[in-house]
């Protein structure tokens, strides 16, 4: 069953971090990367640009509204994904614990859902 990793953590308190406690943690995925790659869970990854550049799109009557940044001001915002391939829930938690911003932040798991394309 395939899973997506949601990564939360909090833009500001990470742009705080010393370059060597940024390129420690960046490492740190590298590895968990590599890891998930060899035991044939890695399906797919990629960080997102900060919650800076974000855009949300709204239709309401009929109309679209745009505006700049993120839907809602959160301490916490989605810094990227893995998606995963996991034989349940049980293995999914076990993978998700070993993401570094479990450590400081928080990593929801959502199972994926597929649907045949027409």
């Amino acid at each position: 069953m395939q899973y997506l990793l949601l990564i939360y953590g909090n833009d500001e308190a990470f742009g705080k971090m010393s370059k060597a406690e940024q390129e420690g943690i960046l490492q740190e995925y590298m590895e968990f990367s590599k890891s998930i790659a060899q035991s044939g869970h890695y399906r797919g990854a990629n960080e997102l640009a900060p919650v800076t550049t974000a855009t949300t799109v709204r239709v309401r009557d009929k109309k679209r509204l745009v505006t700049d940044g993120p839907f809602a001001e959160t301490k916490e915002q989605l810094g990227g994904y893995y998606l995963v391939d996991a034989k349940d829930l049980d293995e999914a938690i076990g993978l998700a614990a070993r993401l570094p911003n479990a450590r400081w932040g928080s990593i929801e798991i959502r199972p994926i859902v597929p649907h045949d394309m027409p």
